[in-house]
């Protein structure tokens, strides 16, 4: 299976790129990994909701260039379906099953995905009801997949 995480922007503190590190390491023994960061739009502060619309659509035209077609898009929302680890290594495993070969994993910037991003996800993710950094995101999210192998594969894990 291949992953694919489409992240905008990029990681600046060493202790993340550490931990993204650590787990694209440990994650190449299950899937063929690949993490790609599309640039980031500035959002002044105070930005009205068409500027907000507008920024939002500049990154998915980004994001979408990433995404094939046969590929099963899941996107990171706050709105999105909760899951506990077991059921996302459920989701993995059956999507694995039903023969889809790659996964892409969406998160969006500071101010979320544009519709065309949303449109085009084949199933919302939650991780939680709060909002997180999108670099700390990206490693959430790395730890999860990386517990789900674990699971699929009947590998120890922390509960």
């Amino acid at each position: 299976m291949k992953i694919t995480i489409v992240t905008v922007g990029k990681i600046k503190e060493k202790y993340l790129k550490d931990a993204v590190a650590e787990y694209s390491k440990r994650l190449s023994k299950y899937c063929k990994l690949e993490i790609v960061e599309v640039a980031d739009e500035k959002t002044p502060d105070n930005a009205s909701d068409t500027v907000e619309r507008m920024i939002r659509a500049k990154e998915a035209e980004r994001i979408l260039k990433y995404i094939k077609d046969d590929a099963c898009v899941i996107t990171l929302e706050i709105q999105g379906t909760l899951l506990t680890s077991e059921e996302l290594a459920g989701k993995i495993e059956s999507l694995g099953v039903q023969g889809t070969s790659h996964i892409v994993f969406i998160i969006g910037g500071s101010i979320g995905l544009g519709e065309e991003v949303l449109s085009r996800s084949d199933y919302a993710l939650s991780f939680s009801k709060m909002t997180f950094p999108h670099q700390l995101m990206r490693v959430i999210l790395l730890e999860q997949v990386y517990r789900s192998y674990r699971i699929i594969n009947g590998e120890p894990y922390h509960k």
